[in-house]
């Protein structure tokens, strides 16, 4: 079946960055991930599709395995996935695959059993271990050409009949090529076929791409070439040109796992040509860390605590030159600061998307950042098929940014035109953990700030869109906004205007007013309210906060002149 390429789903580039075009028409992905094995089954799928509807997701997560779908070699089996995908059409959901092929974790437990027991045909990885024992990992080695083969047909195999069964309806909006690609265990491959590349000279389009290319490489990239910058002629083997360390080990194995997705992501492409990217578990500690947890916890600290040669920001360059065919790299955020990871996973333009993140109220806070601060077109919490729509905090977040979604899109596509945040729970001693947010707009200083209340300050988020001049969209619940003239000769800055705000029409983003407020919702004017369903009085008698309603407000702002000051 021949389909326009324009017509299935792509990414479409903006004066931002780009965003998801599904049936003409740019969509933010509300998603969620389900449990590693629940797409296996339709009928368990069956128990789920209105769960996730009614937290309003609209795009859903979940595995296609290679061992599901070609358990015999050359023979291949879609009938289950063919019914996940008439029952996401059915209700109006849309999915993205993720393909548990070669690769899921940092190792091989989803290859088809005619891969796992023929390991002189697929030859494993070996771990170098204390005494010089080498280790065999649960993981195939990259440096073998057929594993890379097959899994290059199977993928192919998979995006075909993907755009037979659905390249009329863009039910599958994106494909994930593997999962969390990399090497657990050790920095690098100790098996003798990897030895021989390590030893082997650095392949010069490596060394070319970060001689010529360094001014715009990642800082985190940078800080490990050092003895690459030193060297006038850097040539030789991976330790003469990088020096003798596990990063070097780290960009060894980068660049063949960059190079080996990218001969997979390629033959799907010629398939069918939907988005592709990759997912990356992060390395937690340092700076980045958002988290009091044991490293043995969320794996982290040196290569191979993490999957070694993921794509993590300090590879992030080497994956994006060398796996050309997929669309971007995305991050798996759960235990690194939210608001770092969205600013390094924007590098070179890239679109953001988060595959896997936090599912809890500490999670959902911090998605405000990713779609009004860095232009996100979409994340997704895990393990959301295990929840409850009625106490999925996902559900009341999703559902007001499913009515604006229209709103945020347009916003996304103007520079400095939104601002994303939030604000925690305060600490156990009554301190506050978040800071306001200042925004210069238009010759205006706009301070957000967690909601004024007589008694316990709640947690808040939000988005905040300037649409031009004094005007201000306020979206969400739980903090307040100040403006400041920053004339030198402004002696006043005012509230012309402040209304709340309710859809009129969600698919062109058209509002209306509701109410036009003031008084005690604007302080008298000092801030514009946006408080939470049930702000706390703290035993104060006059109800002066009210709670929140639509969660959305228009305000705008206006300043006296010195010269006008009479």
């Amino acid at each position: 079946m021949l389909v326009p390429t324009s017509d299935i789903p792509h990414l479409r580039k903006t004066e931002t960055g780009q965003q998801l075009i599904v049936n003409g028409r740019p969509f933010l992905s509300l998603a969620g991930e389900l449990q590693n094995s629940s797409m296996t089954s339709a009928e368990y799928m069956d128990t789920v599709w209105q769960k996730l509807v009614d937290t309003h997701i609209n795009t859903v997560l979940g595995c296609v395995t290679w061992e599901d779908i070609e358990p015999v070699e050359d023979e291949f089996n879609f009938a289950a996935l063919d019914k996940v995908i008439l029952g996401a059409r059915k209700h109006r959901l849309h999915l993205v695959l993720l393909w548990f092929g070669s690769y899921k974790n940092g190792i091989s437990t989803y290859v088809p059993p005619w891969v796992k027991t023929n390991t002189k045909r697929f030859p494993r990885a070996k771990l170098r271990k204390a005494g010089g024992v080498l280790q065999t990992g649960d993981v195939l080695s990259i440096f073998h050409g057929e594993g890379c083969k097959a899994d290059t047909k199977a993928f192919s195999r998979l995006l075909a009949h993907i755009k037979e069964v659905d390249g009329a309806h863009s039910t599958v909006v994106m494909v994930q090529v593997e999962n969390e690609t990399g090497l657990l265990g050790d920095s690098r491959d100790g098996s003798a076929a990897a030895e021989k590349r390590f030893l082997a000279p650095v392949p010069e389009d490596l060394v070319q791409f970060l001689a010529k290319d360094w001014e715009a490489l990642h800082v985190d990239l940078k800080g490990n070439l050092d003895h690459f910058k030193t060297r006038d002629s850097p040539r030789g083997t991976w330790e003469q040109v990088f020096g003798k360390s596990p990063h070097t080990d780290e960009l060894f194995m980068a660049y063949h796992y960059a190079k080996y997705l990218d001969q997979v992501a390629a033959a799907g492409k010629k398939e069918y040509p939907i988005p592709f990217y990759t997912n990356v578990w992060q390395n937690f500690v340092g700076e980045d860390g958002d988290n009091n947890f044991p490293v043995v916890v969320g794996g982290g600290g040196h290569p191979g605590d993490y999957p070694s040669g993921g794509g993590t920001s300090n590879v992030l360059d080497i994956w994006q030159q060398f796996a050309p065919s997929l669309d971007f790299i995305a991050p798996d955020v759960y235990l690194d600061d939210y608001a770092t990871a969205c600013r390094k996973y924007r590098h070179r333009s890239q679109p953001l998307f988060i595959p896997e993140q936090r599912r809890d109220e500490y999670g959902v806070r911090r998605i405000w950042v990713a779609y009004g601060s860095f232009q996100a077109i979409g994340v997704s919490p895990f393990g959301i098929d295990t929840l409850d729509p009625a106490t999925n905090p996902f559900t009341k977040h999703y559902g007001l940014l499913d009515s604006v979604s229209q709103i945020v899109l347009d916003a996304q596509t103007r520079p400095n035109a939104s601002v994303g945040f939030f604000f925690d729970e305060l600490a156990a001693d009554g301190s506050d953990p978040s800071h306001p947010v200042i925004k210069h707009w238009n010759g205006y200083e706009i301070t957000i700030e967690r909601c004024f209340v007589f008694g316990k300050a709640g947690p808040g988020v939000g988005i905040v869109v300037h649409l031009g001049g004094g005007k201000f969209l306020l979206i969400g619940w739980g903090f307040q906004v100040r403006a400041r003239s920053l004339s030198p000769t402004s002696s006043f800055t005012g509230f012309l205007r402040f209304e709340e705000k309710i859809v009129a029409n969600k698919e062109t983003g058209e509002l209306r007013t509701l109410r036009v407020l003031n008084g005690d919702e604007t302080r008298n004017g000092i801030f514009a309210m946006m408080p939470n369903e049930e702000p706390d009085y703290g035993g104060f008698p006059i109800c002066v906060t009210i709670p929140a309603r639509t969660m959305i407000a228009e305000l705008e702002v206006y300043s006296v002149d010195e010269a006008d000051d009479v």
